[in-house]
């Protein structure tokens, strides 16, 4: 992605983040990041620009509701709540002179470490946790679900990005954003349902949306849950 600027029509210089694909039609995107441009590759700058232009009201009204409703940062303190598989959990930390691996239990993850003020070793040993039980529980859905989809498990791996959930690569390779873990199943398994279903349909065609729909129906629901959620999900 590039990072360009613009000046909005109400004066406001506004940065956005603009990635060109091969695609018809250019998809405004409001992320934790600010606004995120997907345009075709053969638009030109001022055509681009003009777009956004016209949509200045909108992007300044997504943008202003999304900072009031933006989520205070995790503190990686103890008796901090964080979100798993929709649950809240309630963070511990123990002072020991040996680190231990993360001990969870129920509604509760313990984490026990020779510096439990050092909130950045806290935050990187929580989110390794995280991303062992993702790669646990996406490995088994995405298996369940390509049965039912009646194609071969596709390889998999967890991503980072901050703008994309998931993807599938033109070689048939999953990639699910391992923030995920923290949502409820059934937005886990709509982003599943949704990257598996490029294993036959490579767009967002009624075809397309037809085969997310015949193995994951109440699909609609849990991509507006998943937007509601978003922000609560970067949080970590």
């Amino acid at each position: 992605m590039t990072k360009k600027t613009i000046q909005l029509g109400n004066g406001e210089i506004l940065t956005y983040q603009l990635e060109r694909r091969a695609r018809r039609t250019v998809g405004l995107k409001i992320t934790d990041d600010g606004l995120v441009v997907h345009a075709p590759k053969y638009l030109l700058e001022f055509q681009l620009k003009n777009l956004i232009l016209k949509k200045s009201d909108w992007i300044s009204n997504k943008l202003a509701t999304r900072k009031l409703n933006q989520k205070p940062p995790i503190t990686w303190q103890d008796g901090e709540t964080i979100p798993l598989l929709g649950l809240d959990m309630t963070l511990y930390i123990v002072s020991d002179s040996k680190k231990q691996p993360p001990q969870f239990n129920h509604d509760s993850l313990t984490i026990v470490l020779p510096q439990p003020e050092d909130e950045e070793v806290v935050k990187k040993t929580v989110i390794q946790w995280y991303k062992k039980q993702a790669l646990t529980d996406f490995g088994r859905r995405i298996a369940l679900f390509a049965a039912k989809l009646g194609v071969t498990t596709p390889p998999f791996k967890l991503s980072n990005a901050r703008s994309r959930w998931g993807s599938c690569t033109s070689q048939g390779d999953i990639r699910l954003n391992w923030r995920l873990i923290q949502a409820p199943p059934s937005i886990i398994n709509y982003v599943v349902c949704h990257e598996l279903a490029h294993l036959k349909e490579m767009n967002h065609s009624a075809q397309y949306w037809a085969i997310v729909e015949g193995i994951y129906p109440h699909y609609k629901a849990a991509e507006k849950e998943l937007k509601q959620l978003s922000a609560v999900l970067h949080r970590m």
